[in-house]
């Protein structure tokens, strides 16, 4: 399948997704997270959820990454130019929503990409080599590509691969795992 009807496909799968089997498998996905040695890094991008598209929620993780005293950067997304800016999760962090119903911070201490060691992805489906389909807007892709190369990318999915994406392109960045409720996937 290419993106286009992978994008259609796992939409209408998430939407059948009860809130208990979203918060459910959530929690598996924290749980396989436990088990995959990433956790002697320090910065820690995490994505926050959006409810209305029945991610996964990330609250879980955000416990975890609190628990063993990690930094977490958070994101800020703009629309015009298709970049995000990255931003220290503090106490002192405030949020709002933006017009996609993201929440984001309104300000804070600035971390450069190069600085973050592991990205959690968020993503809408995936293939046994580790490539990845979002949104379509590329906004991963590009901070991606502003990260050190040693820096793990850690897809997160409610569902298993696909066997394989049809219109993989150059500019599109592999995943070194993703982790579903039942199993963590390497493409190391």
């Amino acid at each position: 399948m290419n993106k286009k009807e992978l994008r259609k496909k796992y939409k209408e799968l998430r939407k059948r997704l009860s809130l208990a089997e979203i918060e459910e498998k959530s929690l598996a996905i924290a749980n396989q997270l436990l088990r995959l040695n990433i956790w002697d890094k320090s910065y820690y991008h995490l994505f926050l959820s959006i409810a209305e598209q029945k991610e996964i929620d990330t609250e879980f993780i955000l416990q975890i990454l609190a628990g063993k005293d990690k930094e977490i950067v958070v994101a800020k997304s703009d629309f015009t130019t298709g970049t995000m800016t990255h931003f220290l999760l503090t106490d002192n962090t405030k949020f709002r929503k933006n017009e996609y119903n993201i929440s984001e911070p309104v300000n804070g201490l600035e971390v450069p990409a190069a600085k973050i060691e592991v990205v959690f992805i968020p993503l809408l489906a995936f293939d046994q080599k580790g490539h990845r389909v979002g949104y379509g807007k590329g906004f991963y892709d590009r901070f991606l590509k502003e990260c050190h190369p040693e820096t793990l990318k850690i897809g997160l999915s409610f569902f298993e691969p696909e066997e394989k994406i049809e219109d993989i392109f150059d500019s599109d960045i592999q995943m070194n795992y993703c982790v579903t409720p039942n199993k963590i996937f390497s493409f190391d």
